[in-house]
């Protein structure tokens, strides 16, 4: 379905694609990274407020950021992207959908300085999310696609710089939400250890029986709570079909909630 209310590219190099049962629309490149159920699952994961200062980093075209948003109602968004074209995919997706966000060409392990630049001072966000690259450079093809290697594809210092960044950020008590490999429960747990604490864990599994593909975590900056391992989501039965619980989250916008 074409609109005017977003100025794009030639139509040809994009999709338009339905998410939270069609309540969010997203123009998505054809080719390179495309949002799917990780991005939901952050946003799920991810216990905003309304008026809540709220940061998304490795924005892509804005599905986790922008899903939030439609749950929340009034969130104070801004999505950080290293990729020109997604900065403005992302910006243009904000005003298709009607919600107000700020969206920033920025590095997610640049100085200090270039965020307070772009207007991301330090103590000055409620939430952080993020979606980082998390594949590992050594065991994962990359695309030859380099917008799609560049999101997907992690050089190896990923999850301390972006830890790091995303504590810097934070006000004391602000939580910080991602979702990262199942297999490395232990990098990201080390990571988190500097500065943050309170950690929970939700696995994610793709069917019932299976084993986990992926971690939804939250962590609380300056809390000395031990760290707690949830049930987790699984997104299909035994016959294939999606669970009640991930109908909810991908559908209806579902909370995953605090332990």
């Amino acid at each position: 379905m074409k609109t005017d209310t977003a100025p794009m590219s030639e139509s040809h190099d994009f999709t338009e694609d339905a998410f939270l049962g069609g309540r969010l629309r997203l123009r998505q490149f054809k080719r390179g990274h495309r949002s799917g159920h990780d991005a939901l699952l952050l946003a799920a994961v991810t216990p905003a407020k309304p008026d809540d200062r709220v940061v998304e980093f490795g924005a892509g075209a804005g599905a986790a950021g922008l899903a939030l948003a439609r749950r929340v109602g009034t969130v104070d968004l801004t999505m950080v992207e290293i990729d020109r074209a997604l900065v403005d995919l992302a910006r243009d997706n904000a005003i298709l959908n009607g919600i107000a966000a700020n969206v920033i060409e920025l590095d997610v392990g640049a100085p200090a300085a270039a965020f307070e630049e772009a207007g991301l001072s330090p103590d000055s966000a409620r939430m952080v999310l993020m979606n980082p690259p998390f594949h590992d450079a050594d065991r994962h093809r990359a695309s030859p696609d380099a917008a799609r290697a560049l999101a997907h594809v992690d050089p190896g210092l990923t999850l301390e710089t972006w830890t790091h960044a995303a504590r810097r950020l934070l006000v004391s008590g602000g939580v910080l939400s991602m979702i990262w490999r199942a297999d490395q429960l232990g990098e990201v747990t080390a990571a988190l250890s500097r500065g943050f604490g309170g950690v929970e864990v939700f696995p994610v599994y793709p069917k019932a029986g299976t084993a986990a593909i992926r971690i939804l975590v939250r962590a609380t900056k300056g809390s000395r709570a031990p760290l707690q391992l949830f049930e987790g989501i699984v997104l299909k039965d035994e016959s294939g079909r999606p669970t009640d619980e991930a109908r909810a989250i991908l559908e209806e916008a579902a909370v995953i909630p605090a332990g």
